[in-house]
């Protein structure tokens, strides 16, 4: 009876850490996206440069690989986030521009399409409960070969295979958020900063990748 009185309480104190992991998540990336969507409109009325953005992508992704993992567990985690999300945000500022500049509609219909995209993911993920972890070897076995298409696209310019490389870059970020919400669901991750930082990372990858097919699709 004891043990039965144990097992319910390891249980119930499981369940309790998940749903705030869960909670903390979902709070810590609306206010992420909201900050990054002001930065990135900070980068448009600026009229940053190219070379400005993609200094600015650099250093979000030298935060992600090198600062963040060491003050994720610490109070010192949430400033390192939003200097994260910032800078990816200001980055978008030149590519925000450009679009605004040709058809706007295009940046508000890539918008909602992937707070579509995402609340729907979530949505399912959270009502099935299901364990999405057998996705991870698919989903970096995808990563390698989108890297591998972009890279070669950059030489070949091939339009198609732009193409495909969007709607592939949509697949696979929306396998992420099933795996990165069922990862927190069941237990596997317990940090809501990093678990922030890897949802926010393919939001952004599905907006920009709804921009580009938006774009091609009207011949902007």
């Amino acid at each position: 009876m004891y043990q039965n009185e144990n097992v319910f309480s390891r249980t119930s104190e499981s369940a309790l850490a998940t749903n705030k992991v869960l909670r903390n998540t979902y709070a810590l990336l609306s206010i992420t996206l909201l900050f990054s969507a002001v930065m990135a409109f900070v980068g448009v009325a600026m009229k940053i440069s190219v070379l400005t953005a993609i200094i600015a992508d650099v250093v979000a992704f030298v935060i992600l690989w090198f600062v963040l993992p060491r003050t994720a567990n610490s109070a010192a985690g949430l400033p390192v986030i939003f200097a994260f999300t910032g800078l990816l945000g200001l980055g978008l500022g030149p590519v925000i521009a450009r679009y605004l500049a040709v058809n706007p509609s295009i940046v508000m219909t890539a918008l909602g399409g992937t707070g579509v995209i995402f609340l729907s993911l979530s949505a399912y993920a959270l009502t099935t409960k299901r364990d999405f972890s057998f996705m991870a070897g698919f989903l970096m076995v995808g990563m390698f070969v989108i890297i591998g298409a972009a890279i070669l696209n950059i030489f070949m310019q091939i339009p198609v295979l732009s193409l495909a490389i969007s709607a592939a870059v949509i697949l696979i970020m929306s396998g992420f958020i099933l795996y990165e919400t069922s990862s927190i669901i069941n237990g596997g991750e317990r940090n809501y900063i990093m678990a922030t930082a890897s949802l926010f990372l393919s939001i952004l990858n599905i907006f920009t990748a709804l921009l580009r097919l938006l774009g091609a699709l009207g011949d902007d």
